[in-house]
């Protein structure tokens, strides 16, 4: 790396730390150093995977928010994330059209009450893919990071659940964390969004 490239990483890494979110994405490269991979994973010889833990929606879930792919606001400048992944049955088998309902807190911690700032809901494709572009939500006092969602297979149940982050100092002390519900990273750049990666497993 040239002096300029590793001035240019510095002068980022400032910027990022003064206005409190260096430590996500610091966190977020060091746990795609230790090569995590997408949990719960399905594949292998067994070919069969555990359904995804459901968690509670909380207090600040608001029905009806409107259908889109990107969560991001105008203006906005906290790190971004994209979240992709597939929804999957406990055989391994893809949930087309399967529906998933997000919302989180923005970067400072506040959730959105009033609007659907940083909420919405997108579908899965035939193959059971989605992708979702947002930014790394904020600490929401008593809580570590995380998402919320509710992933719905065609005429099926709602799964509740919460999508978290690892190596977040907060991840300890959180009664709701579990260690089955976090983002896997897949890779970082200082010219690209965090990118992770989480394959929903609905219960039949």
């Amino acid at each position: 790396m040239t002096a300029a490239a590793r001035a240019q990483v510095l002068r980022l890494r400032r910027r990022l730390l003064a206005a409190g979110l260096g430590l996500p994405f610091l966190a977020w490269r060091a746990a795609t150093a230790q090569g995590l991979r997408p949990t719960p994973a399905c594949g292998g010889a067994e070919a069969s995977a555990q359904a995804t833990p459901p968690q509670t929606a909380g207090p600040f879930y608001i029905p009806d928010s409107p259908r889109r792919a990107s969560l991001l606001e105008p203006g906005e400048t906290a790190p971004r994330l994209l979240l992709v992944g597939r929804v999957l049955t406990t055989d391994c088998r893809p949930v087309g059209g399967a529906l998933l309902d997000v919302w989180h807190c923005d970067a400072a911690g506040r959730y959105d009450n009033a609007g659907f700032r940083y909420r919405g809901h997108l579908f899965a494709d035939a193959s059971g893919g989605y992708r979702l572009e947002t930014v790394v939500p904020g600490l929401y006092p008593g809580r570590t990071r995380h998402i919320h969602i509710r992933v719905q297979a065609p005429g099926g149940q709602p799964l509740t659940t919460q999508l978290y982050f690892p190596g977040e100092p907060g991840n300890a002390a959180d009664g709701l964390w579990q260690q089955a519900l976090e983002i896997a990273p897949t890779g970082t750049s200082l010219r690209a969004p965090q990118a992770g990666r989480f394959d929903f497993v609905l219960a039949a």
